[in-house]
């Protein structure tokens, strides 16, 4: 198992060092479960901020649409 490990840490340095130190020093170790399911977390995260910030904006809008209503009903409603 180590000797493919070594193998391929091998064949990845040799296309331009694109591999930082961390990344190295986690699949020497055998870690590549933590890898993943940091980069899955990361990811997750990521999604959340992106999701909320957008769900941020929309009601922000939403509200803008509640208050120009609010606004055409005042000066064109019915009154009775």
């Amino acid at each position: 198992m180590a000797q493919a490990q070594n193998r391929w840490l091998a064949q990845h340095r040799d296309r331009g060092g694109r591999m930082t130190d961390v990344t190295q020093s986690i699949i020497a170790r055998g870690d590549l479960a933590h890898l993943a399911l940091f980069l899955w977390a990361t990811g997750a995260s990521a999604l959340l901020g992106y999701v909320l910030k957008e769900l941020s904006a929309a009601n922000k809008r939403f509200d803008e649409l509640v208050l120009q209503l609010a606004l055409f009903n005042r000066r064109f409603g019915d009154d009775k």
